[in-house]
C-alpha cells in the first residue's frame, strides 16, 4: 500500500471502505467518503473549524429527544428531507403530493370521532375541515385513517406547549388527532387554524440560521398522514392560500396541489350543527390515494 500523500488520501480510503460485504452498505459509504473529502477539499477548513462542526453536530444531537429532532430541523432547512421525500414518492399525476413530516410528530394521537375537535382548550379561531378521501378512479375510500398534527393559534406544537406552559398536563394530547372516513370516504375535523410559525430558534439549528438572511418561518399548515389498506401511504401538508410565507417556506415544503382555500365565515351555524357567536374557517380537500403496485405472480 502506497504511503498517505493528500493526493492520494480519498482513493485509498475509498478503497478501504469498498471492503463491506453487503453492497447496499459498501455504496452508501463509499460514496460518503467521496462526497465528504470533496467538501473538506473545497472548503479546506482549518482545524479550529473542523472541531466547532464537530462541536455543533455534537450539540445538534444532545437536543433530540423523544419529542425534539434537532437533526430531522437541519435535514429539513439543507432541503434534504424534501429531496428524500421526492425521491421515495413519485406518484402518479393526480394523487396528492407528499410532503415533509417534519420535527413535531408524536405517535399514538388520540382517537377521535368524525366531526370532533381535536383542539379543545386551544387558542385559535375554530376551524372545520372536511372532504373526501378517494382513488385516482374517484372511488371512495373508506376506513382510511387520518392522522393530523399541527400549531394551535399562536404557532406552538405539544412538545413547544409543554415548555412553555407548566400547568399543562404533558401526559395529554395538544392539537393532534386520529379521524377515520366514513363509508362515503368523507371525513370531518374540527380545530383551529393553524398560523405561520417561526422553527426553533433556540437550537444550534437557530444559531446557524441566525447567520444567514434566510427565512426561518413556515406558512400556516395542518400535517396529514393518511393511510389505508392496499394503497401508498402519504404524509402531507394543507397550506393556506395567501399565507406570507407560502413562497418562502424554510423547509422547502410548499406543493401547488396542497395550497387550498380558508374560508371566512361569519358567527352561525358550523357543519358540525353547532351555532358559533365567533367566526370560524371552513376548509375542503379531497385526499386522493395511489394504489400499491400489485405483486407480480410467481
Amino acid at each position: 500500500m502506497p504511503y498517505i500523500t493528500e493526493e492520494n488520501l480519498t482513493d485509498i480510503a475509498v478503497d478501504r471502505w469498498s471492503n463491506i460485504p453487503d453492497p447496499r452498505l459498501r455504496k452508501v459509504m463509499t460514496a460518503m467518503v467521496k462526497h465528504v473529502h470533496a467538501f473538506v477539499r473545497e472548503i479546506e477548513p482549518t482545524p479550529d473549524e473542523w472541531y466547532t462542526a464537530i462541536d455543533f453536530l455534537t450539540r445538534t444531537g444532545q437536543l433530540c429527544t423523544g419529542k425534539r429532532q434537532e437533526f430531522i430541523l437541519m435535514s429539513d432547512v439543507l432541503g434534504v428531507s424534501m429531496l428524500v421525500d421526492a425521491l421515495n414518492h413519485r406518484l402518479d399525476t393526480g394523487a396528492t403530493p407528499t410532503t415533509v413530516e417534519g420535527p413535531f410528530h408524536v405517535p399514538n394521537a388520540p382517537e377521535i370521532a368524525d366531526g370532533g375537535n381535536m383542539a379543545k382548550g386551544a387558542p385559535g379561531i375554530p376551524c372545520f375541515v372536511s372532504g373526501k378521501v378517494r382513488d385516482l378512479d374517484g372511488r371512495p375510500v373508506a376506513g382510511a385513517l387520518l392522522d393530523l398534527w399541527q400549531t394551535d393559534g399562536e404557532g406552538l406544537y405539544e412538545v413547544q406547549r409543554d415548555v412553555m406552559d407548566a400547568k399543562r398536563d404533558v401526559n395529554e394530547a395538544w392539537m393532534r388527532g386520529i379521524y377515520h372516513t366514513q363509508a362515503d370516504g368523507s371525513y370531518m375535523i374540527r380545530t383551529v387554524a393553524p398560523i405561520g410559525y417561526t422553527i426553533p430558534m433556540d437550537g444550534t439549528i437557530g444559531e446557524l440560521m441566525k447567520r444567514t438572511k434566510i427565512s426561518h418561518m413556515r406558512p400556516a399548515h395542518i400535517h396529514f398522514c393518511i393511510e389505508a389498506a392496499g394503497y401508498h401511504r402519504v404524509v402531507t401538508h394543507l397550506f393556506q392560500r395567501g399565507d406570507q410565507y407560502i413562497e418562502t417556506d424554510v423547509v422547502y415544503g410548499v406543493k401547488e396541489p396542497l395550497i387550498t382555500d380558508f374560508k371566512k365565515m361569519p358567527p352561525g351555524k358550523a357543519p358540525t350543527g353547532e351555532m358559533l357567536k365567533e367566526p370560524f374557517y371552513l376548509v375542503h380537500y379531497d385526499f386522493v390515494l395511489q394504489k400499491q403496485a400489485k405483486a407480480q405472480a410467481a
